[in-house]
């Protein structure tokens, strides 16, 4: 994978595929031929503009990288996508989202937490395929489902499970809950309830970083920052705008769109013109590739090359990761919309099983390497709801920091305390 010139257009790298069965029986792909791939990712590298775009071009499907290489039975290894440390920590930041929040779904049902919460069970390639090759320096801009990002960035399990939990030891001391988790020290900077919200927050982070490299001469200051959003963000102002102004001024950022394939109900080839999403990236005269979001080994390899370039002073690239959620869109939503033959052909492509498979085949790992991870990992786990489940509630004093520059005549009384600190302060209303 190569991005040669912000110029040029994406184009199907020529490969290939296996033969499988239709996404869906009563949703024909609108991307591939009748006996191509049922997942609609596939890797693409830039070609030159004056290229076809004919359909057979944008249907040419692909096999994800972790196939292609099954096909090769030996293979020196420094052939290998990833060594064995590289390998292993792969594999442990997915299985740390996966149990996490499959975690979280069980405090939930018991009452531990409350409002909406998005799991991210399914996409864990897409956060681990990216994160895990930024700095501490970098900054990372979420979403809703924001609990893995934040995980993969470095914050610890104990301050993100209190979060979920409400508590005073939160990332947010217990004030952003499920959908707006904020790390000053590793730099998430906060995941959004609404889409597309945070997609301007990471274009003002990009143009910080470019700011302090080349006006205050902060030569060691090549910070990029990763946008992440779903399919249906792509339809939406903030996003064009941001493409444009980043394209403009050769921001250091990667929009990262998950694309799950599904809007809560809606699926995605009904609510945009074109379902392309990565082809809006050369309309704004940045690369634009779409690569199979189940497959870790291939999101590293296309976030390496766009995190380079971003290093490089570069400028942005559109990532459009076709992945899919293995829940429903929150754990309040039944999930009776979609297909579920559908949920069982992706569940079939589980990533953490691709590069187990991976690592295991290749000799990268042995069995008890990984259950030795799967221990830690549940032990971790156990020990970040514990840690949650004793840690104090947000003092009442806490109410309304954050709130108002200069609270006084409001939140201040005559003798200096916080008002809602008074028993009488929350009569008639519910309990704070």
């Amino acid at each position: 994978m190569s991005f040669t010139s912000a110029t040029n257009l994406a184009q199907p790298l020529q490969l290939n595929s296996a033969a499988a069965s239709p996404r869906s029986n009563d949703k024909p792909s609108l991307l591939l031929p009748p006996k191509a791939s049922s997942f609609l990712g596939s890797t693409r590298k830039f070609r030159p503009a004056s290229l076809s775009h004919s359909s057979a071009h944008r249907r040419s499907a692909v096999v994800a990288v972790s196939e292609a290489v099954k096909e090769k039975k030996v293979q020196a290894s420094c052939n290998l996508l990833i060594t064995k440390e590289e390998g292993l920590e792969l594999y442990e930041d997915m299985v740390l989202g996966r149990s996490f929040e499959d975690m979280c779904a069980q405090m939930y049902y018991r009452g531990k937490m409350f409002g909406f919460v998005h799991l991210y069970n399914g996409q864990e390639a897409v956060s681990t395929g990216f994160i895990k090759l930024t700095k501490k320096e970098d900054s990372v801009v979420s979403t809703y489902r924001d609990h893995v990002h934040s995980l993969s960035k470095g914050v610890p399990a104990r301050e993100v499970m209190s979060e979920l939990f409400g508590k005073a030891t939160g990332c947010c001391r217990g004030q952003g809950g499920s959908m707006h988790m904020f790390s000053k020290e590793y730099n998430v900077l906060g995941g959004f309830a609404f889409i597309g919200e945070g997609i301007p927050v990471a274009t003002g982070a990009a143009f910080s970083s470019k700011y302090r490299r080349e006006v205050m001469k902060q030569a060691d200051c090549d910070h990029v920052t990763l946008a992440f959003f779903g399919d249906g963000t792509a339809n939406n102002g903030q996003f064009f705008e941001c493409l444009n102004m980043a394209a403009l001024w050769k921001l250091p950022i990667i929009f990262v769109v998950e694309n799950n394939l599904w809007a809560i109900g809606m699926s995605h080839l009904r609510a945009t013109s074109d379902p392309e999403i990565w082809k809006k990236g050369p309309a704004f005269v940045m690369p634009g590739v779409h690569v199979d979001g189940m497959d870790v080994l291939k999101v590293r390899e296309v976030a390496k090359e766009a995190i380079g370039r971003a290093r490089r002073g570069e400028g942005p690239t559109l990532v459009e990761c076709e992945t899919y959620r293995f829940r429903g869109h929150s754990l309040a939503d039944p999930d009776e919309l979609r297909d579920p033959a559908e949920k069982a052909h992706y569940a079939a492509r589980d990533p953490i099983t691709a590069l187990k498979e991976y690592l295991l085949e290749n000799n990268l790992a042995t069995e008890q390497d990984l259950k030795a991870i799967h221990k830690k990992i549940d032990e971790l786990v156990e020990d970040a709801v514990e840690f949650a489940d004793e840690s104090p509630l947000p003092p009442r004093s806490q109410l309304l920091e954050n709130v108002f520059a200069d609270p006084k005549g409001f939140g201040i009384g005559p003798d200096g305390s916080y008002r809602c600190e008074d028993p009488k302060f929350t009569q008639g209303t519910a309990h704070v």
